[in-house]
């Protein structure tokens, strides 16, 4: 048996887009809506609705915290009009995570924008920016004082490179220029948003917020240990994992380190120009590791290294992200168990994790892959909407329960 620290955040995470449903104004919508997606969110979970009948599940499974997301486009649904009901719904979830004593965890983008917003250039407009902090503002004099951990913006990599190298998700543009601009615009956005927040918070007395963005990493592990593939992926764990973390840090602009992590990436590099030593992999099956159903490796070791990799930060780390879709059951806690043990090898190593965020409480909506994927503690039925708690969230629930590892 294992123990893990004293204060122990657990818990699970949802976004907004992928379990509320019917969110009319959020770019995504239009784009289902216009034949350019293959998949449509629909009701999705309507979680907008059932959050209290999910809430409760959360907290009869032993959660003490809850990671949530804002979705943009019901606040600000057209161009400097606010939506005060939309605002005070999501008032009332914050309240009910509190009544539950769950402790919210906020992120304020969560891949999804206004379609006005993207309309305009999105983040390559030069008024992004700006846009976005009044955004926050209303959030802030509205619910601020109920909140203590908040997520600034989640996987800002992952959304240029989808959004604006592949051009799979919305707006579905192909440009390097571009997602290196939007990649700025967002550090930019962070930056001026986590000032926000602390100067909301000081003026207030409201004591000091802990704000971070979400940072997904992957362990990048050479395919064959040729000289070429251990420094490919060196150069890629320090420019995909370590740059921004580091950036922030030098702008004072990070409370702790929100890692999302889901699995490693095999380097096998083809070639020596510069896309070659920073984007190759092995094409040769030559991973033997279990897969999600998604087909990614399960390879909870990567955690413990990135974990023992970013104490170099000096800053406590909060897992935000870690999860698996399948319809196998056991695996799903195995995978649970398996990351549960390598967090708690980091932390005798000196890493200080304060808390682990499965995603997620219940199946949703996998952006280009629809409902497919099924990473819930919780099942969803989508013809009838009913949840079904599986058993991998009840013996998750007993690590919540008792803060220990068998």
């Amino acid at each position: 048996m294992i123990e893990f620290p004293g204060g122990f955040l657990w818990g699970a995470a949802t976004s907004a887009y992928q379990v509320e449903g019917n969110n009319i104004h959020s770019d995504w919508w239009q784009w289902e809506k216009s034949g350019k997606l293959k998949f449509q969110s629909g009701k999705a979970c309507l979680h907008y609705e059932l959050y209290k009948e999910d809430f409760n599940l959360a907290k009869s499974l032993h959660h003490n915290a809850h990671r949530i997301s804002i979705e943009w486009s019901r606040i600000e649904p057209a161009i400097g009009q606010f939506n005060e009901k939309e605002i005070d719904h999501y008032k009332q979830v914050i309240l009910e995570l509190r009544r539950n004593n769950i402790e919210p965890i906020v992120t304020l983008h969560h891949f999804t924008n206004p379609a006005w917003f993207t309309e305009s250039g999105g983040w390559l407009d030069k008024k992004c920016t700006s846009h976005f902090i009044k955004y926050v503002e209303k959030l802030l004099y509205a619910f601020g004082d109920k909140v203590k951990y908040w997520i600034t913006i989640n996987e800002p990599f992952i959304y240029s490179y989808y959004s604006y190298i592949e051009g799979t998700w919305p707006p579905q543009v192909k440009s390097f220029s571009k997602a290196k601009k939007v990649l700025n615009n967002l550090a930019l956005t962070h930056i001026k948003t986590y000032r926000l927040i602390h100067e909301y918070y000081k003026a207030n007395r409201l004591g000091l917020p802990l704000v971070s963005i979400a940072k997904n990493m992957q362990a990048f592990m050479p395919c064959i240990p040729s000289l070429k593939n251990i420094l490919a992926a060196y150069l890629r764990d320090r420019i995909y994992n370590h740059n921004m973390l580091a950036y922030f840090c030098r702008k004072r602009t990070l409370d702790f380190i929100g890692v999302n992590y889901y699995s490693r990436s095999l380097v096998e590099v083809g070639g020596l120009s510069l896309k070659n030593i920073l984007l190759d992999t092995c094409q040769n099956s030559h991973s033997k590791l279990l897969k999600n159903s998604l087909g990614w490796d399960i390879y909870p070791e990567g955690l413990f290294k990135i974990l023992c990799g970013l104490k170099c930060f000096g800053l406590p780390v909060l897992i935000t992200e870690n999860g698996i879709c399948t319809e196998d059951d056991n695996l799903r806690w195995s995978f649970i168990h398996d990351h549960l043990y390598n967090i708690n090898l980091a932390v005798r190593q000196g890493v200080k994790v304060m808390g682990y965020i499965y995603w997620s409480l219940i199946d949703n909506f996998e952006w280009d892959k629809g409902f497919g994927p099924r990473f819930g503690l919780v099942e969803v039925d989508y013809a009838t909407l009913k949840r079904k708690v599986r058993e991998s969230a009840y013996k998750y629930s007993q690590v919540c329960k008792t803060n220990k590892l068998d």
